[in-house]
């Protein structure tokens, strides 16, 4: 594999004409641009710790926009058998942020060839937007991995990345790559995780996921 081959648009990145995701708005940067975040996960479900994160995110790290990037299977957590259909986590996660100012729900990497690597959706969207300048918003557990992913140096040289913090993950900011900084978000201590549990054992999840989806997330994840 030529490790500089930049994907073209659409065609080698993957059938990307039914993507949903939501036209950048305008204004920004210089020429038109907008920096954007993007916030990957499998939204398993999307729950109200998620939004709240975006938005410190997008204040803290100064983005014009967060884009939640719903993700198929990670490929460092292959196995997994709680993974909820692609299409029903993205319209949840869709139907949770309706409303949100700058944050916005991604289908985009859904549509791309599997397996899902970070650095293969990073080329892929900025050949789609060339205009736009993407920064990688990650938590520190992931951080602490980096060195695993796909292509690491590859990102390192040439994305923007932004760590936030997460409990259990301690990162020297003395260490950090040029290009790698450090926002300090609020710890948050829901997941969705605990979410499937309580749903499993018949517990309620007022105020973990928000009132539009709460019916679906307890269809969803309910016995199956």
């Amino acid at each position: 594999m030529k490790t500089n081959k930049v994907p073209a648009p659409l065609g080698e990145c993957g059938e990307n004409n039914n993507v949903t995701t939501p036209r950048p708005s305008s204004g920004g940067g210089g020429g038109g641009g907008l920096l954007i975040g993007l916030f990957g996960g499998s939204f398993n479900p999307i729950h109200v710790g998620h939004i709240a994160l975006a938005r410190q995110l997008r204040q803290l790290a100064g983005l014009d926009e967060v884009w939640l990037m719903v993700s198929p299977q990670n490929p460092l957590k292959q196995g997994s058998s709680e993974l909820l259909d692609d299409r029903l986590r993205y319209e949840m996660a869709r139907l949770a942020l309706h409303g949100e100012d700058g944050i916005v729900a991604s289908d985009y990497e859904l549509h791309l060839p599997r397996p899902s690597y970070t650095w293969n959706t990073l080329q892929c969207l900025q050949a789609d937007y060339p205009q736009h300048t993407f920064v990688l918003l990650i938590g520190g557990d992931n951080w602490q991995l980096f060195s695993h992913w796909y292509r690491a140096q590859d990102i390192l040289d040439r994305y923007q990345i932004v760590v936030y913090p997460r409990r259990g993950s301690d990162i020297d900011r003395r260490t950090l790559p040029a290009g790698v900084t450090i926002v300090d978000t609020e710890l948050l201590d829901i997941s969705s995780t605990e979410i499937r549990r309580r749903i499993a054992e018949g517990q309620g999840i007022s105020g973990m996921v928000p009132p539009v989806v709460e019916p679906l997330v307890k269809r969803f994840y309910g016995v199956r």
